[in-house]
């Protein structure tokens, strides 16, 4: 399988791309409580990561950063199969470099060098059920929620990205799509919606965060299915309408001058 000069442009911003998600949104996760940001920081966190990106490397690659959307795309024909295989690779690169880095600088922290205590004493972000979940949701209850929350997600970006005149638009769109699935989800499984940004910090990590990263891989890309399956029922087919409800007869302009004249005449004669 050869690639062209473009092709490892669009996986490089990929790998790029992915990194800045998961290392500033995880960053988040990992020092809010210590710093007050709190859940609505960390949404935002991973709403203004991936705007950024959008506008950056949105024209390279079109900014997937994430799995997920990648099969979103193919499944709706935008990308073919080399791409998808490329794309993943690099998204899951860039997760592990991040949360490769973002363990060496927790690492070196003071407080927790005088604790004795290293990264894992306080996570990198990862995402779980059970023990793992702040609300102890059960797998079953974290694949369900996780598989929604992607499918929304993803939907929204095959849909604000189909039409030219949404393209000033389009990374904040996502952005605040992305940042609102983070608010109800982070409760339940810390919010994932994205395999790249929890394989890294459970690769890192180890331990239970790796035995459940499964859930974290599976659910989105069955909620990536779910979108893609659904934008091409609602909106990337084009039927013909059978019962005549929706035509409407087009009026010249002609035709229009004619009905303002007879409304006209009608009003003076009721005047008079």
């Amino acid at each position: 399988m050869k690639f062209c000069k473009m092709c490892a442009r669009k996986f490089a911003a990929e790998l790029f791309g992915t990194f800045v998600l998961t290392f500033f949104g995880c960053s988040a996760a990992v020092i809010s409580n210590g710093l007050g940001l709190g859940m609505l920081g960390v949404a935002v966190a991973f709403g203004l990561s991936i705007v950024a990106m959008a506008y950056v490397i949105g024209d390279v690659s079109g900014c997937h950063i994430n799995p997920a959307v990648t099969l979103g795309c193919f499944l709706t024909k935008r990308i073919d199969l080399k791409q998808l295989i490329g794309y993943w690779i690099a998204q899951f690169l860039g997760g592990i470099i991040a949360a490769g880095l973002l363990a060496f600088i927790l690492s070196n922290l003071g407080i927790l060098q005088m604790q004795g205590a290293d990264f894992h004493r306080i996570g990198l972000g990862a995402n779980g059920y059970e023990m793992l979940s702040a609300t102890r949701i059960t797998a079953l209850g974290a694949f369900v929620i996780e598989t929604l929350l992607t499918a929304v997600f993803v939907y929204t970006v095959l849909g604000v990205t189909d039409y030219l005149e949404y393209d000033a638009v389009a990374g904040i769109v996502i952005g605040l799509t992305l940042a609102f699935v983070h608010i109800v989800g982070i409760p339940f499984t810390g919010t994932s919606v994205n395999p790249a940004r929890s394989f890294g910090p459970a690769l890192v990590l180890g331990g239970e965060a790796l035995k459940q990263v499964w859930l974290f891989i599976a659910a989105p890309l069955c909620g990536a299915i779910i979108a893609a399956v659904l934008y091409r029922l609602i909106n990337g087919l084009e039927d013909e309408c059978e019962c005549g409800c929706c035509d409407a007869e087009e009026i010249s302009q002609e035709e229009l001058d004619e009905m303002i004249e007879e409304a006209s005449a009608v009003a003076e004669a009721t005047e008079e």
